[in-house]
């Protein structure tokens, strides 16, 4: 990842509804969730949650899936992970182990964790 899209990304990530999203996203895992129940879920309107949905698929953080009439949202994996490797990119000077704390902390189901836990070995 390129410095420029992580700065794209944290700044996504910088407002609180987007992040709330991005969480209940993460959350939701492969099912994902359509506008409407991202909307209902976290109280917001849809046109502020278009908005908002729209920033974070621009950042890499989310995808989406049209279901006839509907979208259907996710958190992109692959996006998440590569904002995870930049910031652990050269880990610790070339001292994986002290790195290690925080990888360990990512939930062990998660993608980026597995990736990144591989990479700092």
């Amino acid at each position: 990842m390129e410095k420029k899209d992580a700065l794209s990304a944290f700044a996504a990530l910088s407002q609180e509804t987007r992040l709330d999203v991005l969480r209940l996203l993460i959350r939701a895992g492969g099912e994902g969730m359509s506008a409407g129940d991202i909307a209902a879920a976290l109280d917001v309107r849809q046109n502020t949650l278009s908005t908002n949905l729209a920033i974070l698929t621009r950042a890499g953080l989310l995808h989406s899936s049209r279901e006839g009439r509907s979208i259907r949202y996710f958190a992109d994996m692959g996006g998440l992970t590569a904002l995870l490797a930049f910031l652990m990119e050269d880990c610790c000077g070339g001292a994986p182990d002290v790195c290690r704390p925080v990888l360990a902390a990512l939930p062990a189901c998660c993608a980026p964790a597995a990736a990144l836990s591989e990479g700092n070995s």
